[in-house]
């Protein structure tokens, strides 16, 4: 995202087949605001698989490079920030791209944690992205908001999962402050459990 060339062409494509139900929806979400009266939603990048993705990848919340100001506007482990750098390093020769649709606990753009009220509002939205997303088969939880979410997703919609055998792998934030321990041990399980965590995902895809 950092050439320019590139991002104007994500944002070209926004509304490309594959990806346009979902980023309608984030219209909806755009136009609606928030509770906490937050407005800007980043878009997923068409670089992704949107609507024919089998893997969710549910971070915390958009980060300053994902919104319109100042950033691509989009969701995309090509922005040009650490978080999506290690995505790509977690993900290369494992995942691809367009097998991935990124989104967050929390939808809307605060760049903070999210409040426990803002993650059941962000599980709520949860709701509604995964009904398009048809060939869904694994929800990759990167650190405890995300988890929090889909705990909240399962009291909202636990017929969802169960109908279509959706399986949630949890594993830690791909961001730096994830591996903030004194326990240098702790540390290196925690980088293991990401790693362990992308090879549980394909493993399923595999099967």
């Amino acid at each position: 995202m950092k050439d320019a060339t590139f991002r104007e062409e994500q944002w070209r494509l926004r509304f490309d087949p594959h990806v346009e139900p979902i980023n309608r929806l984030v219209d909806s979400l755009i136009a609606e605001g928030s509770s906490a009266g937050n407005a800007w939603v980043p878009y997923v990048a068409p670089w992704h698989g949107g609507t024919k993705a089998r893997v969710l990848s549910i971070l915390r919340d958009p980060g300053p490079k994902t919104h319109k100001d100042g950033g691509s506007g989009m969701l995309c482990i090509e922005n040009d920030d650490p978080t999506a750098a290690k995505q790509c390093e977690l993900f290369m020769d494992k995942l691809d791209a367009f097998d991935v649709t990124p989104w967050n606990a929390y939808p809307w753009y605060i760049n903070k944690p999210p409040t426990s009220r803002q993650v059941t509002e962000g599980a709520q939205v949860l709701e509604r992205l995964i009904a398009l997303m048809p060939d869904l088969r694994v929800v990759l939880l990167q650190g405890g908001h995300a988890q929090e979410a889909w705990r909240k997703f399962l009291r909202v919609a636990p017929g969802a999962v169960v109908r279509r055998d959706l399986i949630a792998v949890p594993t830690f934030h791909p961001g730096n402050q994830a591996l903030q321990t004194s326990n240098p041990a702790e540390r290196q399980q925690r980088i293991a459990r990401r790693i362990e965590a992308i090879e549980e995902v394909v493993a399923v895809l595999s099967s």
